[in-house]
């Protein structure tokens, strides 16, 4: 494996640990407020986050390179509201869907099909990711500050189901 490429997919591997941390800490801000359907969906997520940092992991050492994990920072996770946290997340969302882009070019400019065709499904997942996020944070935008529909947006993501919505594969 060309070593650009392997440095690439472990910084990845990092973001990807550090987008898991970051949700189970806004997992832990909705629960601490008595919103475990946000909580629930935010705990999904952490879970899809681990899983392709899983992804990456597989596929460096499937393809004889070296896994080197980095330091996770602490996610700041003071919010002052639901829709904050929403748009946090989706603030987060957009960034690795910049960090997948450059390691997709990068893959692309080094003829590195397998880690092209990797990237494109991470691609391809980065589009619902975002869509994902940013519909809860347009409908927490309309909410505003009315409890009740705060509620029931919380009883619909209290819904959500492992795998739903994380573009079919783990």
């Amino acid at each position: 494996m060309d070593k650009d490429i392997q440095t690439a997919l472990n910084e990845q591997i990092r973001h990807e640990f550090t987008a898991a941390y970051l949700y189970l800490g806004m997992m832990a801000w909705f629960e601490t407020r008595s919103l475990p359907g946000f909580g629930h969906w935010m705990r999904l997520q952490a879970q899809e986050e681990l899983a392709h940092a899983m992804k990456l992991v597989d596929f460096v050492l499937d393809r004889g390179g070296k896994v080197e994990l980095g330091d996770v920072a602490a996610p700041g996770i003071d919010f002052e509201s639901p829709h904050a946290v929403m748009k946090a997340a989706l603030e987060h969302e957009r960034r690795v869907t910049g960090l997948i882009n450059r390691v997709y070019a990068l893959a692309s400019a080094k003829n590195d099909y397998p880690a092209q065709v990797l990237m494109q499904w991470f691609v391809a997942e980065q589009v619902e990711e975002e869509k994902n996020a940013g519909e809860i944070a347009d409908q927490l935008a309309f909410a505003g500050d009315s409890a009740s529909a705060i509620l029931v947006l919380d009883g619909r993501l209290a819904a959500r189901q492992p795998g739903e919505g994380d573009g079919g594969e783990g």
